[in-house]
C-alpha cells in the first residue's frame, strides 16, 4: 500500500522549469485540489481560469464534506491542497502534514425553499411547523454543526424529515421537490442561479464560517494554485459565488 500511495504522489508532483522569458518559469504537472462541497461551482471557475493561465498545469479537484475529506488526507490519499467550510473542520487533520494555512472566505447559512415555496416558509421559526418536510447536513459535517448552533440560538425545533451527507445533497432535496425547506450556505443559493429561493436568516441568529485553505505540498504548481486563490482575481471569483471576504 505505503509503495502505491507513494507511486501516486509522485506521480502526482511538479516541477518548475525555464520558460522562454526570462527570469520566469514554466509549471507543470498535477495539483490534487480535495474542497468543501460548498466550494463545488467557485472552484470549478478557478479551475478553469488557473489552467488557462498555467496551461502545462492540471488541477485535479474532489469535493465533498470537510470531515470526510480530512479523513481522507489523514488516511493517506493524496492531496495537494484541501479548502474547508470552517476551521473547526481543520482540527483532525495531521498537522505534520500542513505546509501552510490561510483564510481565504466566509459563508452564512441560508434556508433555500423552492421558487414556488409551497410551504410558505417565511422566517426561520417556519421550519418548526409540523407540516414543513425540513432537511439539514448531517450532525458530523460543517454545514449540520452550523444549522444546529442556529436553531440552538433561536431557540427551535425544527421539523426534519433527514439529513444529508453534505451541503450539495441536502440543497438537492429542495430542488427535487423532495424537501420544503433546507439550511444552506448563502452560496449555495446564490450558485443555484434561481433553482431555488433564499430566506434570509437573521444575523443574531445565523452562523458565519471563516473558510481555510491549507497547502500539503512543497510543489510549486500546488503553491502557485493557492496563490492565486489568494490572489485580488482569485479572491473575487469565490466571492462572485456568493462568499464574504476573510
Amino acid at each position: 500500500m505505503g509503495g502505491v500511495l507513494a507511486a501516486t504522489l509522485a506521480a502526482c508532483g511538479t516541477s518548475a522549469t525555464p520558460a522562454a522569458g526570462a527570469g520566469s518559469t514554466s509549471l507543470h504537472g498535477t495539483v490534487t485540489v480535495l474542497a468543501a462541497a460548498s466550494l463545488t461551482e467557485s472552484f470549478d471557475q478557478l479551475t478553469k481560469d488557473f489552467e488557462a493561465a498555467n496551461p502545462g498545469v492540471t488541477v485535479a479537484t474532489s469535493y465533498g464534506s470537510s470531515a470526510t475529506l480530512v479523513q481522507q488526507v489523514d488516511n493517506g490519499a493524496p492531496a495537494s491542497v484541501i479548502a474547508l467550510a470552517g476551521t473547526a473542520a481543520a482540527a483532525p487533520l495531521d498537522k505534520s502534514m500542513v505546509k501552510d494555512t490561510r483564510t481565504f472566505a466566509t459563508n452564512t447559512l441560508e434556508i433555500a425553499v423552492p421558487p414556488s415555496n409551497p410551504a410558505n416558509i417565511t422566517s426561520i421559526d417556519d421550519l418548526a411547523k409540523p407540516t414543513a418536510k425540513v432537511v439539514l447536513c448531517a450532525d458530523t459535517v460543517p454545514c449540520g454543526k452550523a444549522a444546529q448552533a442556529t436553531f440552538t440560538k433561536a431557540h427551535l425545533v425544527p421539523h426534519v424529515v433527514s439529513k444529508e451527507v453534505d451541503v450539495k445533497a441536502t440543497l438537492a432535496k429542495v430542488k427535487l421537490g423532495e424537501a420544503d425547506a433546507a439550511v444552506v450556505y448563502h452560496s449555495d443559493v446564490v450558485a443555484a442561479k434561481g433553482s431555488v429561493k433564499g430566506i434570509e436568516i437573521p444575523p443574531n441568529l445565523n452562523t458565519s464560517l471563516t473558510y481555510p485553505v491549507i497547502t500539503l505540498s512543497d510543489d510549486p504548481a500546488a503553491r502557485a494554485f493557492v496563490a492565486y486563490l489568494l490572489s485580488a482575481k482569485g479572491l473575487a471569483t469565490v466571492q462572485s459565488f456568493g462568499f464574504g471576504a476573510p
